[in-house]
């Protein structure tokens, strides 16, 4: 377990350039702490610092978003009252997506069906948290409860094996982190392309721009992630939706800035409607905020 924090981030998130249209959706976001009252998760594979709910809602004002998905992070385990304690406070701004392990019982994922919880996230990385041979099992819950899945993989590679089951899933399936390829491996890496495959194809398959920073094998100012936000964006716009993952936990590069990160999406979006649609549509109905 790693006990050391890890990178704050950058406390003064610049103002956009380019301002996100009215009921945008930051829907990657972490909350952590005060740890007295929620204590982090043992093991765990990174120790983040506590910024909690108020921390949170100074970034969204300063970048000019309306609204936000709490994921569950890895470093608060499988209990959830941080992330339900930000949802309830935030009168309607915040909708969550929750971690259940393997020997979740059915009644407690239940539990979470009225709180703002709208989907369950497969992870490769959160110690102890469902794997993708736990996928198809918990289909049937998500349907049941009208919830999403999301897919967090270590590679894009992981996403291969996978095909078949998301082609054929009966709820909607989000790939998480734009399936994690490295700026090295190019558009043409054969993962990459099946998940644009199953973009074009269907209907149930969507992808989140989130956390390119950190994928880049150039550095800043990332450009070696920008085809793969393009054709992303070229193969199927309608179903993107757009994350910050602040605070960033557990990396290594120099910090970027929040600002400076979403100019970047919006440069790279190019057309207003398409930013519109990426930033407020597509998560609006994904997220169920239209249900709300």
């Amino acid at each position: 377990m790693a006990d050391t924090p890890c990178q704050p981030p950058d406390p003064n998130p610049k103002k956009p350039e380019i301002t996100p249209p009215p009921g945008s959706v930051d829907t990657h976001a972490h909350i952590y702490g005060p740890f007295d009252r929620f204590p982090l998760a043992h093991p765990r594979n990174y120790t983040p610092h506590p910024l909690g709910f108020e921390t949170y809602c100074r970034v969204l004002d300063a970048l000019g978003i309306d609204r936000a998905v709490i994921v569950q992070g890895s470093a608060n385990g499988a209990n959830h009252a941080v992330t339900l304690d930000a949802i309830a406070r935030s009168e309607g701004r915040f909708r969550g997506i929750c971690i259940v392990r393997p020997e979740t019982p059915m009644e407690d994922i239940d539990a979470l069906a009225d709180t703002g919880i709208c989907g369950l996230r497969v992870s490769a990385t959160a110690p102890g948290g469902l794997r993708p041979a736990h996928v198809e099992p918990m289909t049937a819950k998500a349907k049941e409860l009208g919830w999403l899945v999301e897919i967090h993989l270590r590679n894009i590679d992981e996403l291969l094996p996978l095909i078949s089951w998301i082609e054929k899933a009966n709820v909607p399936v989000l790939i998480d982190h734009l399936g994690r390829p490295r700026g090295g491996q190019g558009v043409d890496r054969d993962a990459f392309q099946a998940l644009l495959a199953m973009l074009r194809d269907t209907d149930h398959v969507w992808a989140k721009i989130c956390s390119w920073y950190r994928l880049s094998d150039s550095g800043p100012p990332y450009e070696d992630m920008r085809p793969f936000v393009e054709a992303l964006i070229a193969a199927r716009p309608d179903r993107l939706v757009w994350g910050t993952n602040w605070p960033h936990p557990n990396i290594t590069i120099p910090m970027p800035n929040d600002g400076f990160l979403l100019d970047q999406l919006m440069e790279w979006a190019g057309d207003r409607d398409l930013q519109r649609m990426i930033l407020c549509d597509n998560p609006t109905h994904l997220y169920g905020f239209d249900r709300v």
